[in-house]
C-alpha cells in the first residue's frame, strides 16, 4: 500500500535566516513547526522575523499560530515526521544535530541537512549506519518559499525510502525537487551560479564591465529568460534546428572560451548525442515553433510589468530606468 502524501509535524533546527524561511514554507503550507536554537536569544529575534516576512509575504502573520520556537532539543523533535537541519555550514555541528535528532525520531523520518555544499556522506561519516541511512541533503533556493526548487541529495548509503519520503514531504509543502543522483560539492545550484560568479569576477577584473553592467546583463537579459526557461532549453530554442545545431554552431566559441579560464571541457559528440537525445524528449522538433511562441508569450509578459514599473532594483547605484 502506498503512503498517502501527508503534513508531518516538522522539526526545523537552526532559528537562522534560512530555518525561519523553512518554518514560513512548511506553516504557509499546513505543516506544524517547531524551530529549535540552542541559544535562547536567538528565539524571539527569529519569531519576529519570521512574522515580519510572513506578514510580507502573505498579508497576515496567521500562519505563525502553527510555528512554535524552543531551545529544547526534546521539545522540537520528539514526534516528528521530518526533521530540517538549518546549522552554521560545519560539518561537526551538523552531524552532532543529526545523531542527536536521529534518536529521537523513528527510523523512518527523514533527516535532511539545508548544507549549501557540504555532501551528505561527510556529514554521515563515522555515524551508525542506521543514522546515516537516513541522512541526506535538501538544499533549497534562498528563500525557499520564494524559490520553490529543491535539490534532494542522497549519499551513496541514504536509503531509498527515506529519499523517495523526503521528496514526498517537499512535493507536499509546495516545492519542485530535483534529484542529485552523485554527490559533488555545491551540488547543481551553487556550481551553476559559482560558474557565473568566476566569470562574472573575471570580467571586472580584466576590465571588460563594471559591476553593476555585469548585473544589468543577468537582470534584464539572462534573468529574464532563465525565470521562464532553464539554459538547455534556451540553446533548444534559440537555433532552429535544436540543440543539436546549437552545439555545431557555437560549440567552438563556447570551448574557445573556457580555454581562455583554464578550463577545457569541449562538448564532445557523445554528450552533445546525450544532451540532445534528453531534450527530444522533452520536446519533439515538431513543435519547437509552438514553444518558442510559448517562450515570447511569456517574455513579453515580463517586458510589459517592466515598462510599468521601469525602475532598477534599490539597490543598484544607477538612478536612471531601464526599458
Amino acid at each position: 500500500m502506498v503512503a498517502a502524501v501527508s503534513t508531518p509535524p516538522v522539526a526545523v533546527l537552526g532559528a537562522g535566516s534560512i530555518g525561519v524561511s523553512f518554518a514560513i514554507l512548511f506553516a504557509c503550507n499546513g505543516f506544524d513547526v517547531s524551530v529549535y536554537d540552542p541559544f535562547d536569544d536567538a528565539l524571539p529575534r527569529a519569531e519576529a522575523d519570521l512574522r515580519e516576512r510572513l506578514q510580507q509575504f502573505t498579508g497576515t502573520d496567521d500562519a505563525a499560530a502553527t510555528v512554535r520556537f524552543t531551545s529544547d532539543l526534546d521539545v522540537a523533535v520528539t514526534g516528528s515526521g521530518f526533521v530540517q537541519e538549518c546549522a552554521p555550514e560545519r560539518v561537526d555541528l551538523k552531524r552532532e544535530l543529526l545523531q542527536q535528532a536521529a534518536t529521537r525520531t523513528c527510523a523512518d523520518v527523514p533527516l535532511a541537512s539545508s548544507s549549501s555544499a557540504i555532501v551528505a556522506s561527510r556529514i554521515a561519516d563515522g555515524l551508525d549506519t542506521a543514522v546515516a541511512e537516513r541522512i541526506l541533503v535538501g538544499h533549497p533556493g534562498n528563500p525557499p518559499y520564494l524559490l520553490p526548487v529543491i535539490e534532494v541529495v542522497p549519499s551513496p548509503v541514504t536509503s531509498d525510502a527515506i529519499t523517495a519520503r523526503a521528496t514526498e514531504v517537499y512535493r507536499a509543502a509546495g516545492l519542485r525537487p530535483v534529484l542529485v543522483r552523485r554527490e559533488v560539492e555545491g551540488f547543481v545550484f551553487n556550481r551553476l551560479q559559482g560558474a557565473l560568479l568566476r566569470e562574472a569576477y573575471c570580467l571586472v577584473r580584466d576590465g571588460v564591465a563594471s559591476v553593476d553592467d555585469v548585473d544589468e546583463v543577468v537582470r534584464s537579459g539572462l534573468g529574464r529568460r532563465w525565470a521562464v526557461i532553464g539554459p538547455f532549453e534556451t540553446s533548444d530554442l534559440n537555433t532552429r534546428g535544436g540543440i543539436e545545431s546549437h552545439a555545431v554552431k557555437m560549440g567552438p566559441a563556447y570551448e574557445r572560451m573556457g580555454a581562455e579560464r583554464g578550463q577545457h571541457d569541449p562538448w564532445t559528440p557523445e554528450l552533445v548525442a546525450e544532451v540532445t537525445a534528453q531534450r527530444r524528449a522533452l520536446l519533439d522538433l515538431d513543435d519547437w515553433d509552438e514553444r518558442v511562441r510559448w517562450r515570447d508569450g511569456q517574455l513579453i509578459r515580463m517586458h510589459g510589468a517592466g515598462h510599468q514599473t521601469r525602475v532598477r532594483p534599490p539597490s543598484s547605484a544607477s538612478t536612471e530606468p531601464v526599458a
